[in-house]
C-alpha cells in the first residue's frame, strides 16, 4: 500500500495487470485445450511478448523524451545492442549442430572462412558473462555519447540529429561482414537458451512471461525516479534548463543519467525480443525504427507512465493488422496517425483522456457546489412560519 501511495494508483495498476498476463496468458496457451473460447494460440505468445519489449523500449525512450527532454532519434541503437548480445550467446549454443558442425565458430564464420574465434565473442558462451554485457553495451555507448553531448551543451533538434546519425553509423559498421556480426544476414537459427528448446511453447511461454515482468519493473523504476526529488529535477532541467543551472545544479549530469538508465532499459528491451522473433540483423539499427520509437510515445502520450506503453502496444497491434491487409499503406497509415497525434492530440490516447476527464470532475464539482450555495441562499432567505 506504500508503494500504491508512492506511486500512484495507475501505476500500481499497470503492474498488476502486467504480473496477471504474466501468469494467464502462458497459462491460457499451454493449459487450455484448442477448442477452449480463452485458448491463446501458441504462435501469439512470441508476437504478444514482442509488443510487451517494445512497450519497454517505448517507457525507455519517455524517460528522456518525456521528463527530461531529449528527444533521442537513436534508441534503436541501444536496443540492437542489447539483442546483438543476446544473440551471441543463443550463437554459441548452437556448438556443433550448425550447418557447418563447427563447435565453436559460428556457421557465418565457417562459411567467411574466419579461423579463430573474435576476441570480442569470448565469454558469450557463458549466459552471466551475456547478461552484464546486454546492460553494459548499450550503457556504455549511452554514458561516452551522453557525456561528450552533454558537455557541450548539445540541445534541441542538434542533440536528435547527431543521436540518429549515431545509429546510422552504427548500421553501416553491423553491415560489414569482417565486423563479425553476421553481416546483413545478422545472427539466426538459434537453439535454445539456457538449455531450453526456444522452438517449445514452453519456451515461449516463458518468455513473455519473463518480458512482462521486466515491463513491470521498469514502470516501477521510471515512477520511483520521476515521483523522486530527481524526478523533480528532471523536469526543471526539462521546463527550465538554464534557470536549474542558474541556481547551481549541473544539468548534464541530470541528462547523463536519464540517458544511461534509459540505454540499459532499451538494451534489455532488445535482449527479450531477440529470442522470441528468432533473428537479430543490422535492420534494428535503421533510423526508421528509433522515428518508429517516438511515435509510440507520442501516440500514448508522453511523460506519463502508461502513455509510452499504450502507444506501443496500439501501434504495433495497428502495425500487424494493417501490414496483414495493406502492406504497402502501412507506412503513410503511421505518418498520418503521427500528423493527427501532432495537430489533434498533442498530449496523447492517455493524456488526453485524463484531460477530459479532470475537466468533467471539476465541471461536476463545480455545477454541485453552485447547486449547493443556492440551497443555502433559499435556506438563508426563507420566511418563518408564525405557527411553528
Amino acid at each position: 500500500m506504500i508503494l500504491a501511495r508512492f506511486l500512484g494508483p495507475r501505476v500500481f495498476i499497470l503492474v498488476a495487470a502486467l504480473l496477471a498476463a504474466a501468469v494467464l496468458v502462458p497459462m491460457a496457451s499451454l493449459w487450455l485445450p484448442a477448442s477452449h473460447p480463452l485458448h491463446v494460440p501458441p504462435y501469439l505468445v512470441p508476437l504478444f511478448g514482442k509488443y510487451v519489449c517494445y512497450a519497454l523500449l517505448a517507457l525507455a525512450l519517455d524517460l528522456v523524451w518525456g521528463y527530461v527532454g531529449i528527444l533521442s532519434l537513436g534508441h534503436g541503437a541501444f536496443f540492437a545492442l542489447g539483442g546483438y548480445a543476446m544473440g551471441m550467446y543463443l550463437m554459441r549454443q548452437i556448438g556443433p549442430r550448425g550447418v557447418y558442425g563447427d563447435p565453436v565458430l559460428p556457421d557465418f564464420m565457417v562459411f567467411l572462412n574466419w579461423q579463430e574465434l573474435p576476441w570480442y565473442w569470448t565469454g558469450f558462451d557463458q549466459f552471466w558473462f551475456a547478461a552484464i554485457m546486454i546492460v553494459v553495451a548499450p550503457g556504455l555507448l549511452a554514458f561516452v555519447f551522453g557525456y561528450f553531448a552533454f558537455r557541450s551543451r548539445v540541445t534541441g533538434v542538434y542533440l536528435s540529429i547527431i543521436t540518429q546519425a549515431m545509429t546510422y553509423a552504427l548500421l553501416l559498421a553491423f553491415f560489414r561482414n569482417d565486423m563479425g556480426f553476421g553481416g546483413n544476414n545478422g545472427l539466426t537459427d538459434f537453439k535454445e537458451l539456457l538449455g531450453f528448446p526456444l522452438q517449445a511453447a514452453s519456451t515461449r511461454a516463458g518468455l513473455f512471461a519473463a518480458s512482462c515482468v521486466a515491463l513491470a519493473l521498469g514502470v516501477l523504476l521510471v515512477g520511483w525516479i520521476t515521483r523522486s526529488q530527481l524526478g523533480k529535477l528532471m523536469v526543471a532541467v526539462r521546463d527550465a534548463e538554464s534557470r536549474t543551472r542558474f541556481i547551481g545544479w549541473r544539468p548534464e549530469h541530470v541528462k547523463l543519467f536519464a540517458f544511461t538508465v534509459s540505454a540499459v532499459m532499451a538494451g534489455i528491451a532488445g535482449a527479450l525480443y531477440v529470442p522470441q522473433v528468432g533473428i537479430i540483423n543490422p535492420g534494428e539499427f535503421a533510423p526508421v525504427n528509433s522515428i518508429e520509437i517516438v511515435v509510440w510515445a507520442a501516440v500514448g502520450g508522453r511523460g506519463m507512465l502508461l502513455g509510452p506503453v499504450v502507444g506501443a502496444l496500439l501501434v504495433n497491434f495497428g502495425k500487424s493488422t494493417f501490414t496483414a491487409i495493406a502492406p504497402e499503406s502501412w507506412l503513410f497509415v503511421l505518418g498520418g496517425l503521427f500528423v493527427f497525434v501532432t495537430l489533434f492530440l498533442p498530449k496523447g490516447i492517455v493524456g488526453t483522456f485524463d484531460h477530459g476527464w479532470r475537466s468533467w470532475r471539476d465541471r461536476r464539482a463545480s455545477a454541485e457546489a453552485e447547486k449547493g450555495e443556492a440551497a443555502t441562499t433559499d435556506d438563508a432567505h426563507a420566511v418563518p412560519n408564525p405557527a411553528e
